[in-house]
């Protein structure tokens, strides 16, 4: 949860104790999950009315789809996706072969 292991949330519980005091920590631990579950009715609000106002078409939409980082790693792998069911294509250039074994390559002396 959030990178945070046991020891690191056992310090956390016991600098709160100490912080706090025994008999108000329930208290605050209380109001913190109705923070929680107030932020999470308004953000799943949001998104409702967000699918109201563009439609039908996107009544799937999640609110985590409109991150750029996401929206860049679904073209990406659209984009790899659409290299491999095409063919290797090579680039067509005139003139250019693959030299046989033991041919040397040409040298154009004015070029260098």
């Amino acid at each position: 949860m959030f990178g945070v292991g046991l020891t690191e949330m056992a310090v956390i519980a016991f600098v709160a104790i100490l912080v706090f005091g025994p008999e108000r920590l329930p208290d605050l631990a209380r109001q913190a999950a109705q923070i929680v579950k107030q932020v999470r009715r308004m953000a799943n609000n949001a998104r409702d009315e967000l699918r109201a106002e563009l439609g039908p078409e996107y009544a799937d939409l999640e609110l985590r789809d409109l991150d750029p980082r996401e929206i860049v790693k679904r073209h990406i792998a659209e984009a790899l996706e659409d290299d491999e069911d095409d063919e290797p294509v090579r680039p067509a250039r005139r003139g250019l072969r693959p030299l046989n074994d033991g041919e040397v390559p040409p040298y154009d002396a004015d070029a260098t």
